[in-house]
């Protein structure tokens, strides 16, 4: 079918699906096939081409001045015949070419719109690559096309399989299908199918195949019987198929003789459309089938061009070519004259060219569902708009050497190939054309369902569009509320090998098999996993912990000696308690002090013994609460001072009564100017200063410190207060126990001393005390861990404080307030001397 114009544009389609070949032999001449099977569909396709070419020349805003003209060749579904229309496209129809001499005029074509067959398409442009022929092709899909280095100028409207595939996997994440099988055809669509869908299934991490089978061409019916028992005993329950529709309608009778229901087909672009398979033998186990298609489009105005086709070869609008005279007779049931023989005899009819096509209900006239049509238009305009942009180019600006531009007069195909690489329009219906590196289209797919209506009626239901934007994002865009799903959830099926791992268990492989088949795994001990399906477990922070569940960290319980847990309460209270005492024992002795028992025990020392014995019950309070730097560094420095206070006070008492005692004898009185109230204080002074020098360097060298200790339980920070330094606590300690051990010998030695009150006995008893609690106090405290240690040192500090207040201060006081008749001179001295 050929219309002349200033530039003529080529087109390959198929018409006719059938070739016949007569036998060649060596002694008569290879004649040309016969084509057989007249295809309505693509006779629309090729006159599409044909309204897309009329539609450019009837607008002035694109090529203006200039007629595109059309060449326009069938295929009939053989590669032969295909390649060589061609060629001739290319090289001209002509016998005998009639060369100017100066070799001037534009080629036979300048662009080919075509083929239909990947197959096909690889064969053309492989040739006519080499010469920098345009070819747009509108329905070859190969992935393989898109290699620049072997189909330079190849270009399509139509996504590539690899996109395809992309679209696929972007559906199975949709809907979290893991675990898919696969089934291919076997040709160069379904192994190039098949290695890409494998490549991108595994960079993507959408899932895995449970299996990968190739249906045969020879519809052996063991192999497909096997493949459609594995279909039916694999836990996948999404199939994916990509194949032509032949294949499906083999497999589907497999599949209804083994009624293998209970599966969702995900259907590749070759066969989402095929009616034969909407059948209501096929709808039971075909219904719910989700596919992708070729984006639909409309055209405006195309309805009425086609039906101004008319085989009378007078009509103006005729298009001068027998194929129009074919689809008249196809259309009609009919023939034109001179009929063959034997036709009017059998009843067949024979044409008029009066039939009306304005009334026919036929495929041909429903636009309501163009895909290729819309390729085939959209190639077209590619071309047009890219020819378009070459004759607006200004001289001494052009693209070519010298910055020369293109001219009418002379075009060569080259120069249309570096402005289509370039072109980007917009359709009428909002459709962004552009080609990227490699020739191809920005891809779009529609996503389809197949619906059973109750009546009976077989739909096919668009339900979302899958493309990718200029920026290569992929967009998926699905209506769930749209789709029928066959199952009698009317839900979309659950398709993995291992359900998900749930937040505090991690993923284990399964050995020897995919990816997505695993275990699930807890998390060991501190560690978490907050996401499903995570590979490892993470450790929580330092100061955190796992949740019960193991899904997330939890701030650690922190474990300290505080004021309001029970235990600290009790010590708490027991430490006020304890300075309250001595504040009343301060104040009775102090409200007594002139009496003779106040007097006869050194009422210094015992008023400085009190204060001592207070800030030793204060000093636990440093003990409780959260650990601190200052509170660290203050309670043992504290507590060691006034302990010392304390020891250094009954010490010196002690040696006093000795002193007395040695005084009463004949000679003796020399020894008490060695005990006089100066001495008394200086020997206590110099003895607390030895316990300042001591935490003074262990403050210096090492400080306590408060630290946060994880080693005594996993999911529990406690708080303490590290020493240090062990050698300068040891010291602390070691210093008071000895004066402590010195304070209860030289008492000891007095218990006997002739007094009616002796005091040295008080003392005794309060040291054997003293020594008693600290020696239980070290093992405790080595062995108590966190605040529990802390709880045996304040415990100790107010158990010994406690006994010095009691067996020191007691006696004196019950006889002060409940026996004051012994309060006297003569009763404290007279019973005395009895006894002596």
């Amino acid at each position: 079918m050929h219309k002349p114009g200033d530039v003529v544009l080529g087109g390959l389609f198929e018409v006719h699906y059938t070739s016949v070949f007569t036998e060649r032999t060596f002694t008569s001449e290879p004649q040309q096939p016969s084509c057989k099977g007249f295809d309505t569909l693509g006779f629309r396709d090729t006159m599409t081409m044909a309204f897309a070419i009329d539609e450019i020349n009837n607008n002035s805003n694109l090529l203006p001045n200039v007629t595109l003209g059309y060449s326009l060749y069938d295929n009939c579904g053989a590669l032969v015949i295909g390649f060589s229309g061609a060629l001739s496209l290319a090289s001209g129809r002509e016998e005998q070419f009639l060369l100017q001499q100066n070799c001037l005029g534009t080629p036979p074509v300048l662009g080919i719109v075509g083929d239909s067959y990947s197959t096909f398409s690889i064969a053309t442009s492989s040739v006519l690559g080499l010469y920098k022929m345009p070819i747009v092709s509108y329905f070859a899909t190969c992935s393989c096309l898109s290699d620049r280095q072997q189909f330079p100028s190849f270009f399509r409207t139509i996504p590539s399989d690899a996109f395809q595939v992309r679209a696929m996997i972007q559906i199975l994440k949709h809907f979290g299908w893991t675990w898919v099988g696969l089934l291919i055809s076997d040709d160069d669509y379904g192994h190039h199918v098949a290695q890409s869908f494998q490549s991108d299934l595994a960079q993507s991490g959408g899932g895995c195949l449970a299996y990968l089978e190739v249906l045969p061409w020879d519809s052996d019916p063991n192999e497909l019987k096997r493949i459609v028992h594995l279909i039916k005993t694999s836990a996948a329950r999404v199939v994916m198929v990509f194949a032509q529709k032949i294949h499906l309608i083999q497999l589907m009778d497999e599949v209804v003789r083994q009624n293998v229901i209970g599966r969702q087909w995900i259907a590749s672009e070759a066969w989402t459309a095929a009616a034969v398979l909407q059948t209501p033998r096929l709808m039971p186990y075909l219904s719910g089938t989700l596919g992708i298609a070729i984006r639909q489009g409309e055209i405006p105005g195309l309805r009425e061009f086609l039906l101004r086709i008319h085989p009378d070869q007078n009509d103006n609008n005729n298009f001068g070519n027998d194929m129009v005279r074919q689809f008249w007779e196809y259309t009609f049931q009919c023939i034109f004259a001179p009929p063959p023989a034997g036709w009017v005899e059998a009843g067949g009819a024979l044409c008029t060219g009066q039939e009306d096509l304005e009334n026919l209900e036929t495929e041909f006239f429903d636009l309501s569902n163009l895909r290729p049509e819309y390729n085939v238009y959209k190639a077209v305009y590619a071309l047009a708009h890219a020819l378009d942009d070459m004759l607006q180019c200004e001289p001494g600006r052009g693209p070519f050497s010298g910055h020369s531009c293109a001219t009418l007069q002379r075009l060569e195909p080259w120069q249309l190939l570096h402005y289509l690489q370039k072109v980007n329009f917009t359709t009428s219906i909002g459709d962004q054309v552009s080609f990227d590196e490699n020739g191809d289209a920005l891809p779009v797919y529609d996503i389809m369902n197949w619906q059973w209506l109750p009546d009976g009626r077989t739909k096919v239901q668009k339900v979302g569009v899958v493309k990718r934007s200029a920026f290569k994002l992929e967009e998926l865009t699905i209506d769930e509320d749209k789709i029928f799903w066959n199952f009698e959830s009317n839900k979309p099926p659950r398709s993995v090998c291992s359900e998900s791992c749930p937040p505090g268990t991690r993923m284990a492989r399964k050995k020897g098999e995919p990816v997505c088949c695993f275990d699930c795994i807890p998390c060991s001990e501190g560690k978490i996993s907050n996401m499903t399906d995570s590979t490892e477990c993470t450790t929580c922070p330092e100061d955190f912990w796992p949740s019960p569940q193991q899904d997330h960290c939890v701030p650690k319980k922190t474990e300290f000696l505080s004021y309001y847990e029970p235990l600290g309460v009790c010590l708490t209270t027991a430490s006020l308690l304890g300075t309250f005492i001595c504040l009343v024992v301060l104040g009775i002795f102090t409200y007594h002090r002139n009496t003779p028992m106040v007097r006869a025990n050194n009422s210094e020392l015992s008023f400085l013994l009190l204060v001592s014995l207070k800030l030793c019950f204060l000093c636990s309070l440093l003990f409780i609460g959260r650990p601190r730097l200052w509170t660290c560094q203050l309670r043992h420095a504290a507590f060691g001072i006034s302990f010392v206070l304390s020891v250094s006070c009954i010490l010196v008492k002690t040696m006093v009564v000795l002193a007395v005692f040695k005084a009463s004898k004949p000679g003796g009185g020399a020894s008490l100017k060695w005990f006089g109230a100066v001495q008394q204080r200086g020997i206590v002074m110099v003895l607390i200063s030895i316990q300042a020098a001591i935490c003074t360097a262990w403050l210096v060298s090492s400080s306590p410190a408060p630290h946060k200790n994880t080693q005594y339980h996993n999911d529990k920070i406690v708080y303490e207060c590290v020493v240090g330094s062990t050698i300068g606590f040891a010291v602390l300690l070691g210093y008071i126990g000895l004066l402590a051990i010195l304070s209860f010998l030289l008492a000891f030695l007095a218990r006997n001393l002739p007094d009616n009150f002796n005091e040295a006995k008080l003392i005794t008893f309060s040291m054997l005390i003293f020594c008693a609690v600290w020696v239980a106090f070290v093992p405790a405290y080595v062995n108590s861990p966190g605040k529990y240690a802390d709880a045996v040192e304040v415990f100790a500090i107010l158990a010994s404080s406690f006994g010095l207040l009691v067996a020191l201060f007691g006696p004196k006081c019950y006889i002060i307030l409940l026996r004051p008749e012994r309060n006297t001179k003569k009763a404290i001295m007279s019973r005395g001397t009895t006894k002596s």
